[in-house]
C-alpha cells in the first residue's frame, strides 16, 4: 500500500515514524524545498506559489492519503488544486486531521461528535474543509478532530526551560490535549478499520493550563511560573482567543469503535514520560 501525504508536520512525521513500515512506498509534500521528513521518502514542494507538478501522480498511485494541511481564508488548499485527482483516484482511505475548535464553546460541559459545530473565522474554515472533504471523498474519509498537540520539543517542560511557560488562570477553564504519539496510534487505526466518520481526538482528562505547567514544573524540581489573572494578564489576541472556547470533549468514540488505547491517558503520564526519557 502506497501512502501519500499533505503536510509533512509534526504528527504526520511522527506518525510515519512510528508505522510507517506498513506501507511500501510514502511520499508528501512540504512547504519549503530541502525540507527533512521523518524517514528516507520522497517530498515534494506544496504552498500557496509552488505546487509540484508529481503530486498528481503520486496521488493517482496513491492508495491512502493523510492530510494536515490546514484550511486558508479562500478554502481547502489541497481540494482547490487537487480535488477532482481525489475524487477520480483510487486511493481507498483517506484521514483528515481537523480540529475540536470546530465546537465553538460549550461553557464547560461534556460533549462528543454529536454536539453542534459553529463559529467564524479560522473555525468556520475547519468546519467548511471537513464538509468540503466529505463532499469529494464521501464515506472513503475520516476526520479526527485533534486537542492540543504535546510531545517532545512541544510540551510545557520545554516552555519552562525556554522561559515560555506562563500560569494563566481563568476560573473554570479547561484545555483537551492530546500526546503526538497517541496521535499516531489513533492515525494507524484510522487507515486499518473498515469504519470511517468523524472522532474526537483527546485524552482522557480536560485540565486547567496552570495545571499541567505547575506538573512540569513540579517534575523538574523548579518553583513554577505566579499565577497571572486571566482578565488582567498580557496576553497577544490569539492567545486570549483560545480561552474562549471551554469544553471537556469526549473520546469515548475514537476507543470503542477504533479500539485506540491511549499510551499517555492524561498529561501527567505524557509529561512524566517526556521527562524521564529527555524528550523536552
Amino acid at each position: 500500500m502506497r501512502l501519500f501525504v499533505f503536510g509533512l508536520g509534526y504528527s504526520a512525521n511522527r506518525f510515519i515514524a512510528r508505522h510507517g513500515g506498513q506501507f511500501t512506498g510514502i511520499a508528501g509534500t512540504v512547504r519549503t524545498a530541502g525540507k527533512s521528513a521523518a524517514r528516507d521518502i520522497e517530498t515534494l514542494v506544496f504552498n500557496p506559489d509552488v505546487t509540484d507538478p508529481g503530486i498528481a501522480d503520486r496521488l493517482t498511485s496513491a492508495n491512502a492519503l493523510l492530510v494536515s494541511v490546514p484550511p486558508g481564508a479562500d478554502g481547502d488548499p489541497v481540494l482547490q488544486t487537487f480535488g477532482s485527482v481525489i475524487a477520480a483516484s483510487g486511493i481507498r482511505r483517506i484521514v483528515y486531521l481537523s480540529s475540536v475548535g470546530v465546537y465553538g464553546d460549550h461553557q464547560g460541559a461534556w460533549i462528543d461528535e454529536t454536539a453542534p459545530v459553529s463559529g467564524e473565522g479560522r473555525r468556520k474554515a475547519r468546519i467548511d474543509a471537513e464538509d468540503a472533504w466529505r463532499a469529494v471523498a464521501g464515506d472513503r474519509t475520516t476526520i479526527l478532530r485533534i486537542a492540543g498537540i504535546y510531545g517532545p520539543g512541544r510540551n510545557a517542560l520545554e516552555n519552562l526551560k525556554t522561559g515560555k511557560a506562563h500560569r494563566i488562570v481563568k476560573p473554570g477553564q479547561v484545555f483537551n490535549r492530546i500526546h503526538v504519539d497517541d496521535i499516531a496510534t489513533s492515525v494507524a487505526a484510522a487507515f486499518d478499520h473498515a469504519q470511517t466518520g468523524i472522532f474526537n481526538l483527546c485524552d482522557d482528562e480536560p485540565a486547567p493550563p496552570q495545571d499541567v505547567v505547575t506538573y512540569a514544573a513540579a517534575l523538574m524540581g523548579i518553583a513554577p511560573p505566579p499565577e497571572q489573572d486571566f482578565a488582567t494578564a498580557e496576553m497577544s489576541a490569539m492567545a486570549r482567543s483560545f480561552y474562549a472556547s471551554n469544553n471537556r470533549i469526549s473520546n469515548a468514540r475514537l476507543k470503542r469503535e477504533l479500539g485506540v488505547k491511549l499510551a499517555f491517558p492524561t498529561y501527567r503520564e505524557g509529561l512524566t514520560a517526556l521527562w524521564q526519557r529527555r524528550e523536552i
